[in-house]
């Protein structure tokens, strides 16, 4: 026995050595010179021989580095470096030493490559405002530092310099969705290639509209990545002669991040570099092994964050209380003892914990086995927990024990309600939900003698009936109507009423994924139900009179429910309260139910208390987030802001603070980083599988997936790591969306650098003003710094000074405001280069001017518009589909509703949801006029609001999710022409896929679009336009918006057959009539 446990153990530790002995993997966005290689691997930068190796780290710094490039020489390694909250191009030498610092601009500047010269570094930024006709820009810097400068080409994301400097080749946009495989929507693009004398474009040829990227020169042909057969792999352009050829034929997995160097090329592919000598064809994986010390994946403590706690609740009297914080289960004392971590599992997500109402025993769901499982352990969380399957395993909600402690109801990923019998195992199913609403309300309440489960389910109409589940004998029974909306039900202690919130005006609001449910305010009335027809309701009128003294009745054993649903409806009694914006209800010692209240303006909701024994409601608490009450039901545990708390349900009088859970305030939880992450992966694997909304998976095959990826997992050093491993394989899956953010990644101190909201020119060595962004009219929100009466400053005035500190062009003009954002900070100008009448003036930089440069833009446009149609026609921009873009359109559309016609510019729409509410505006027709006895007449139109001339949309490929549905209704509902370039083709619904135990996110989507005739629409294709224009750089570079001027040629055609002929006012009716008179 001993002998096969040696040998089992060997062979664990053989695995890992086998995998290592091919080299490390991950090593990713590689940069070759003629002798060297430089590539990102842990978030550092490494360097090793060209053969492969042993590397050398570069590097240490906790911030992220990235996109190393190599000098042509070879001397220099440009890079950006994400240090002091900020991402920045720096500079090494290929030997090692300090990074130097080159900008300082807040935005992400990112090395893309060097000028031919050697002198300068290229690197894309958005700092001009990420517009929709510009959007990010290559600039230059010297090696030495000092201004950065603008190259020519308008709009571009990566890209480089031809070896003899007469070309550029580039990305013209980036990607939302990187790792989306197969996809051939509007962001799928060519490679632009510009003659930088003249201007002229070339394209590479792509003949399946499949995506082309990562551009680099050598020997003055453009080599780029590919999707053409569907894995990208390396290709060739020589533009002299428009020769296209394939190098590499990958099938497994895609070559990414390329460059070019000494006479080779480099690349990732599988997790390995490889190296590509074009001449011959041939390529080399490389083996190389990289040693060191790795910070972010050794074990650590970290403090316990109070507002990451997660599914509170308490104990049967409320003595403790119950946790989960990153995939473990907590426990707390309401005052004495300390803190218990009772599942100590860095390597499994312990999750939803549920105390059974006999205090012994906690339950929760795990995945340890690799599914999620049932766990029973005792209090302390020092036996083995008993492990219970539960059929088809996926992920599981809201575990609720029936208060006897025989079951435990729960709901899963698709919406079913459950319940297992906890000495059994046997689990059964007790309803399933309507609609895959991401609002998950199907919540199981277990009734006081453990025969029913009460919740809500969705109707057809998708208004929420109230319904209980009986035990014994699987019968569901539905208590309302259906003609309110009901949400959280609750049972009284007694048994005899069940409680519930109802709204009568939800209305619109069912569209909860439609903009015309925006600013539809929702009210609710508390409800209660007496569920036996002999009993009475408590709400029945009093009076005052001389009784018999009552007997004393003895209250023993559990209250037994009894529903009769003969006359239901008729016992449905309303609570006297006011309608207002109620969310939920808890339950209360018997006769006392709580319920929560959203006030505008209020972080967290008013907890209110309604007494049925004096029919009075209080407010017991405000603000609260979260709200939990004890089994025996007098003991209530708050959160309010970071606060936890656990109060009486009979206090009175209680503020926030009171009754504070101390020992939350040392809680701590260790770390293993690396059995963390394998959770992640496969967890993201899972969410994939269970929570895309059909159930092949696209038809990758998933547990073969889930094989190739696996080993990867096994080299992740660094969270970023782990995010890029679990993103390509949700690429698998071939959908749009899934993208995959955030986790414990090193939390950076951030040094602010304040911006002046204006562009800055060279002159005599100084920095002069060129142009100052104002704000524009009508835009409180806005900061302009250099705005406001009194401040003086004038496009044209030099800044001589910062804070006393003489400015000169030798020095990034950034690098003076470095920590100066939101702060007071002095400024010496003059309209002249000297300090000669120079003038001090005080300024309060901002820290973004993102939304001051995209304003000018709007407005630029607005008056193009309005020239070029000679006032004929509205503009209308929409950013997204989301709240910001109601606002915008509503903003825009109305006070221009006196026009002939009307431009509805959507380009970089960001989505958000279903823009019916806009398309329903835009295709209103006149039904008529009512007169207005006024000056000339001008009649008010039926309906009043509207532009009821012709509408043109422009569109890009930018524009995506709600931004394809926009225009998808609009050229269904005829409205109009849409004009521009193909959207990005990302329509799906994205919701209800839960975090990562550290609180990253990975979206698998849950809801798919097919259209009227049945078929699925749009996803990975996009809309086309009806007349399609692209912007070139040449044209851009003259000032022009080709796509917004064919636009308002396009209406101004429309208007002159389409324009809104008002009729004028009739003459006065006569209406008097009497019959005639005979003589």
């Amino acid at each position: 026995m001993k002998s096969i446990r040696f040998l089992s153990i060997s062979l664990a530790l053989l695995i890992p050595a086998l995998v290592y002995s091919q080299g490390t993997m991950l090593l990713r966005q590689p940069t070759i010179s003629n002798t060297d290689i430089v590539f990102v691997y842990a978030n550092d930068l490494w360097i090793v021989g060209k053969d492969g190796g042993d590397a050398r780290r570069l590097t240490s710094n906790e911030g992220a580095e990235s996109y190393p490039h190599f000098s042509p020489d070879g001397k220099w390694i440009a890079f950006t470096g994400q240090y002091d909250g900020n991402t920045d191009v720096y500079l090494i030498p290929t030997e090692g030493g300090q990074p130097k610092r080159l900008t300082w601009h807040p935005g992400a500047d990112q090395v893309t490559g060097w000028t031919p010269d050697g002198e300068s570094i290229l690197f894309a930024t958005s700092r001009e405002g990420v517009l929709p006709s510009r959007e990010s820009k290559i600039y230059s810097i010297s090696k030495n530092g000092g201004a950065a400068t603008a190259l020519p080409v308008p709009r571009a994301v990566a890209g480089e310099i031809s070896e003899d400097g007469k070309y550029i080749a580039y990305q013209q946009i980036g990607f939302w969705d990187p790792e989306w495989r197969n996809y051939r929507g509007g962001q799928a693009k060519p490679i632009w290639i510009v003659d930088l004398k003249n201007f002229a474009l070339t394209m590479t040829p792509q003949p399946d509209n499949e995506r082309h990227t990562d551009p680099v020169w050598l020997n003055n042909i453009v080599y780029f990545l590919s999707e053409r057969d569907y894995a990208n792999n390396v290709w060739s352009f020589n533009p002299t002669n428009s020769e296209l050829k394939q190098l590499t034929f990958h099938t497994d997995f895609d070559a990414k991040s390329i460059d070019a160097g000494g006479g080779q090329l480099v690349y990732e592919q599988g997790g390995y570099l490889h190296v590509l000598n074009p001449t011959t064809g041939q390529t080399k994986k490389l083996t190389i092994h990289v040693r060191g010390d790795f910070h972010w994946s050794r074990p650590r403590w970290e403090d316990v964050r109070p507002t990451a706690l997660q599914n509170a609740s308490l104990s049967p009297t409320g003595q403790r209380a119950l946790f989960q914080y990153r995939g473990e289960i907590f426990t707390v004392p309401k005052e004495k003892g300390d803190w218990r971590n009772i599942s100590n599992s860095s390597g499994a997500a312990d999750r939803y914990p549920a105390w059974s109402p006999d205090g012994k025993r906690i339950a929760w769901f795990s995945d340890a086995s690799g599914e999620y499982q049932l766990m029973i352990s005792d209090q302390e969380g020092l036996e083995k927990p008993k492990t219970i399957a539960i059929p088809n395993p996926t992920f599981f909600y809201q575990p609720a024990w029936s208060p006897d402690g025989k079951y435990i109801a729960f709901t899963d990923t698709d919406y079913n309600l459950w319940y297992t019998d906890v000495t059994t195992g046997v689990t059964k199913k007790a309803d399933a939900e309507r609609y895959a609403h991401p609002n998950r309300t199907m919540n199981p309440v277990w009734s006081p003698d453990s025969k029913w489960i009460a919740y809500v389910r969705l109707n057809d109409s998708q208004y929420k009936v109230v319904k209980v589940h009986h035990v014994e004998t699987g019968q569901n029974l539905q208590l309302t109507d259906g003609m309110a909306d009901a949400i959280t039900p609750v049972w009284d202690a007694s048994g005899k009423y069940l409680y519930f919130l109802a709204s009568t005006n939800y209305a619109l609001n069912i569209g909860w994924l439609d903009m015309s449910s925006y600013d539809r305010l929702v009210t609710r009335g508390l409800y209660l139900i007496v569920l036996n027809k002999d009993d009475a309701s408590p709400l029945l009128p009093r009076s005052d009179e001389e009784k018999e003294k009552p007997k004393e009745e003895k209250k023993e054993g559990v209250p037994v429910v009894k529903i009769d649903l003969d006359g239901i409806s008729q016992r449905i009694v309303p609570v006297d309260i006011p309608l207002r914006n109620y969310t939920g209800l808890v339950s209360g010692p018997e006769g006392y139910v709580f319920y929560h209240e959203s006030v505008s303006n209020q972080q967290g909701t008013t907890l209110h208390r309604y007494n049925f024994k004096d029919r009075k409601t209080e407010t017991f608490l405000s603000p609260v987030n979260e709200v939990s009450v004890s089994f025996d039901r007098k003991q209530l545990l708050y959160r309010s802001n970071s606060t936890w708390g656990i109060l009486g349900t009979t206090d009175n009088n209680k503020k926030v603070g009171d009754g504070k859970l101390d020992a939350i305030t040392n809680m701590k939880l260790k770390i293993e980083p690396r059995e963390e992450w394998k959770q992640i992966f496969k967890e993201g694997w899972r969410y994939q599988r269970d929570f895309l909304y059909v159930n092949n998976t696209h038809g990758a095959p998933w547990n073969d997936v889930l094989k190739w990826y696996s080993p990867w997992v096994e080299h992740v050093q660094h969270r970023s790591d782990l995010l890029y491993v679990v993103d390509i394989m949700g690429g698998e899956v071939a959908v749009g969306h899934s993208y995959t953010r955030g986790g414990d990644l090193p939390d950076l101190q951030e040094i602010s650098i304040g911006l002046l909201g204006a562009d800055y020119e060279v002159d005599n060595k100084l920095y002069r003003i060129k142009k100052i962004y104002t704000g524009e009219n009508w835009n409180p929100g806005l900061n302009a710094p250099l705005r406001g009466p009194g401040i003086g400053v004038k496009e044209g005035d030099y800044i001589l000074e910062v804070n006393g500190v003489t400015v000169s062009s030798s020095e990034n003009i950034y690098q003076y405001f470095e920590a100066t954002a939101n702060r007071q900070t002095k400024l010496r100008v003059n309209s002249k280069p000297s300090l000669e009448g120079s003038r001090l003036v005080t300024v309060v930089p901002t820290d973004n001017e993102n939304q001051l440069r995209m304003m000018n833009w709007i407005e630029s446009n607005r008056r193009k518009v309005n020239e070029l149609s000679k006032g004929q026609l509205a503009y209308v921009y929409v950013p997204n589909t989301a709240q910001p873009g109601y606002t915008s359109f509503n903003r825009y559309y109305f006070p221009q509703q006196d026009r002939k016609g009307a431009i509805i510019d959507e380009r970089n729409n960001g989505g958000g949801s279903a823009a019916d509410y806009m398309v329903d505006v835009m295709s209103r027709q006149l039904h008529g006029y009512f007169n207005s006895k006024v000056g000339d007449h001008k009649p008010f139109l039926t309906p009043n609001a509207g532009i009821f001339g012709p509408k043109v949309m422009i569109i890009n490929e930018r524009a995506g999710s709600g931004g394809d549905l926009l225009p998808y209704m609009f050229n269904k509902m005829k409205i109009g022409p849409l004009v521009g370039t193909k959207t990005w083709g990302g329509l799906v619904g994205t919701w209800d896929t839960p975090p990562f135990v550290d609180g990253g996110t990975m979206i698998a989507p849950r809801g798919g679009f097919y259209d009227v005739n049945g078929q699925w629409a749009v996803e990975g294709v996009g809309i086309s336009p009806d007349i399609a224009v692209e912007q070139t750089p040449a044209d851009v570079m003259k000032g022009r918006d080709p796509q917004l001027e064919r636009a308002v040629e396009e209406a101004l055609k429309l208007v002159k057959t389409q324009a809104l002929d008002i009729k004028p006012e009739p003459a006065p009716p006569v209406k008097y009539k009497r019959p005639v008179k005979k003589n």
